[in-house]
């Protein structure tokens, strides 16, 4: 509440001490919880080495714990840390890992953010078309689980050019995530037209 609210030295000793408290009940779920928020806080305030530092400590806790939620989440957390610091190609690999484990365990918000983060990241290095279709269908799912990140999603499409850029890209030019694949029997757990197995329906 206190990073939605700004108030980031709050958030800061807020999750400061709930990682204390959870080190000392040995809850590593919870720890990896909280290094997230950490992290994101250290994001905010612009302290990058330590929000690094933060999403890697929760990503090896919730690979410890088999959190795969958790993982899709950090993940999302360092594609968007990638992101502020101008590195793409990171920013995208990030994303593409959350987006594939969000699938995997059918987790709408986490697709979404990774569509998004990924379409943004397309933008910034002037592929109109991907970005755009990647934030086309991350609208899609904001929509359909009502999330506030619509709107923020919705007033980007609305930027001058991108409103022209085609969500179709030739045969060939499609995002790797967009791309057909072989029939699901021989891709386990992923829909033959790649889209989040609660989309298919």
């Amino acid at each position: 509440m206190q990073r939605q609210a700004d108030d980031y030295p709050a958030a800061a000793a807020s999750s400061q001490q709930a990682l204390s408290l959870f080190g000392d009940l040995r809850d590593l779920r919870s720890q990896a919880y909280a290094l997230n928020e950490l992290g994101m806080v250290q994001q905010l305030t612009g302290d990058h080495p330590s929000a690094a530092a933060s999403h890697q400590q929760a990503l090896a806790l919730n690979r410890d714990v088999g959190n795969r939620h958790g993982q899709a989440e950090t993940l999302n957390c360092l594609g968007e840390l990638a992101s502020r610091t101008a590195d793409g190609r990171q920013a995208r690999d990030h994303h593409t890992q959350a987006l594939a484990i969000a699938r995997e365990i059918g987790t709408p918000l986490e697709q979404a953010r990774a569509l998004e983060g990924i379409g943004h990241s397309h933008l910034r290095d002037g592929h109109a078309s991907e970005g755009t279709a990647c934030l086309q269908q991350a609208l899609a799912i904001y929509q359909r689980i009502a999330a506030p990140a619509a709107r923020r999603v919705q007033e980007t499409l609305r930027q001058p050019g991108l409103s022209a850029a085609s969500a179709h890209p030739a045969p060939g030019q499609e995002p790797a995530h967009q791309r057909r694949i072989p029939p699901r029997s021989s891709q386990p757990g992923i829909k033959q037209d790649q889209l989040p197995a609660d989309e298919a329906t």
